[in-house]
């Protein structure tokens, strides 16, 4: 008998549709076809097994299954439960009238439970844009699955389970997220901008690039507070629309990033990843493809701690990325594009010894030694980077004292609300949703600058010897600085402001 079931295959962070056609002849043995990886051969084995803890048993025939399309590779473990349902109704253990309405995927241990699979969400999705009634998973993919509406979500436990739910012999109910018991005033963040004391002028930096989605580098001596501030840059930025939210959780839900009590994730990602992480890890790809940090940070931030120390070929793959917004993944096998849309927040101690421009302590390395230190940070890299900013020790006066400092939240209320206007600015532009991400036509459209600050860029131009990629970055910086403020236009002191975070363009860096 033949019968046919439904699943679908990761590419990229999207899904295609597979069907696993089952055919039952005389003969012997067990046949997959349909290119499939060793993970899905193995799946005979955990089938034969699954059938016996379950009550179920295997036909003593040939049965052959073939994976369509047959010419897209089929990867891991999530269609052992397709397969063995293809083979359950070949052989009428299982009605074959519903299969059809159903995606139905997950990986079966030897005893006939099911465990969790990768890329639900997306797959989810893809199930309700092909007119699937249903998605039969595993219980912990259940709360991303559910995130899609319209599509029935059958949260499964076990083989037999799913068996009895086809056979009409058991109800589930679809399963439907509990709603968030959290509110939009609630903090969600335990750190907190008030935690930092001293450091205005490191803090303004930050909500500038967290207003305008800029990329921003801080560089100080050891133990001046700049992991500390990174690590708060996310209790300031603007929550997500719905569209970011349903992307990012697609990435890391394509990743396995998602816990079993998580659906959409809500808080924008920020990711730390060791400088001795790969260029694999960063960029996304490997044997079996995966997003790398940068895709896993897309609509958040990407924090890279002691940049220097990072490997040179590591840092230099950032460099499209921060332009395009994207990666793609090339391989002899296989090219797949990632999202990549994340905000740089770097930190780095300006020499070997840490203590270069420090206020009272003695650097005690070569000049030689800071210029190569500083140079690990290539020149084109810089450039992608909006501002850099130096962050000097706090004095004690200010260790000491306890008076009140500014609060995230209202920090934050200045950040949404310039997103707000770049919102209004950027309406009529599909894919457009910051002032960092303005090309050069619309620097002309929504930057228009007066004589005095044209006359201001010209004299920094010329006395820091900016590229023309840099003098785009100061625009676009003046211009979310006079978001901020309110300003329809830019004005000098938006552009001196802006001029003046490029602490690295300076003589005084390394020279």
């Amino acid at each position: 008998m033949f019968t046919r079931t439904y699943a679908a295959t990761l590419i990229g962070i999207d899904a295609l549709i597979v069907e696993a056609e089952a055919n039952i002849t005389p003969g012997l043995g067990m046949f997959l076809v349909g290119l499939p990886d060793n993970a899905v051969r193995e799946s005979q084995e955990r089938i034969r097994s699954a059938f016996d803890n379950s009550g179920l048993h295997m036909p003593g025939k040939k049965v052959v299954v073939n994976l369509a399309p047959a010419d897209i590779r089929k990867e891991g473990s999530a269609l052992d439960l397709t397969i063995a349902t293809a083979i359950l109704a070949a052989t009428e253990q299982v009605s074959s009238e519903r299969t059809g309405s159903y995606l139905i995927m997950g990986e079966l241990s030897l005893d006939g439970t099911i465990r969790p699979i990768r890329g639900a969400l997306p797959i989810a999705v893809r199930a309700r844009e092909a007119g699937f009634r249903g998605f039969i998973l595993p219980r912990e993919n259940a709360p991303e699955a559910a995130v899609v509406e319209g599509l029935e979500v059958i949260a499964a436990d076990t083989l037999a389970g799913v068996v009895g739910f086809l056979n009409g012999q058991t109800a589930i109910e679809p399963y439907h997220n509990a709603p968030a018991a959290q509110t939009e005033s609630d903090n969600p963040y335990e750190e907190d901008f008030a935690d930092v004391k001293g450091q205005l002028q490191v803090k303004r930096a930050l909500e500038v690039a967290a207003a305008g989605g800029h990329n921003v580098l801080m560089i100080g001596s050891p133990g001046s507070g700049k992991t500390m501030l990174a690590r708060r840059m996310p209790s300031i930025m603007p929550p997500m629309t719905v569209a970011e939210s349903l992307e990012t959780t697609k990435i890391h839900s394509v990743a396995g990033k998602i816990g079993s009590e998580r659906g959409l994730l809500t808080r924008r990602p920020f990711r730390a990843p060791h400088h001795l992480a790969s260029q694999v890890a960063l960029i996304g790809g490997g044997s079996n493809p995966q997003p790398g940090e940068i895709s896993l940070a897309h609509n958040g931030i990407l924090f890279l701690d002691e940049l220097p120390e990072f490997g040179r070929s590591v840092l230099e793959i950032l460099r499209q990325p921060l332009e395009d917004k994207k990666v793609t993944v090339s391989r002899a096998k296989y090219s797949i594009e990632y999202p990549a849309n994340f905000m740089l927040v770097a930190a780095m101690n300006p020499c070997p010894c840490g203590y270069y421009n420090h206020p009272t302590k003695e650097c005690v390395c070569s000049a030689g030694a800071v210029f190569r230190y500083l140079n690990r940070i290539s020149g084109p890299l810089l450039d992608r980077i909006d501002l850099h900013v130096e962050v000097t020790p706090v004095p004690f006066e200010e260790i000491a004292d306890d008076v009140p400092r500014e609060r995230s939240a209202d920090i934050r209320r200045r950040v949404i609300a310039a997103r707000a206007r770049q919102a209004e600015r950027f309406a009529d532009i599909e894919g457009i949703l910051t002032n960092a991400m303005m090309n050069a036509a619309m620097l002309r459209r929504f930057c228009r600058l007066d004589d005095a600050c044209n006359a201001m860029l010209s004299r920094a131009m010329e006395r820091l010897n900016l590229s023309a990629r840099a003098y785009d970055r100061i625009v676009k910086v003046a211009r979310t600085i006079a978001d901020l403020a309110g300003d329809e236009d830019i004005r000098p002191a938006h552009v001196a402001e802006a001029i003046n975070y490029r602490s690295l363009d300076r003589e005084s860096w390394g020279k």
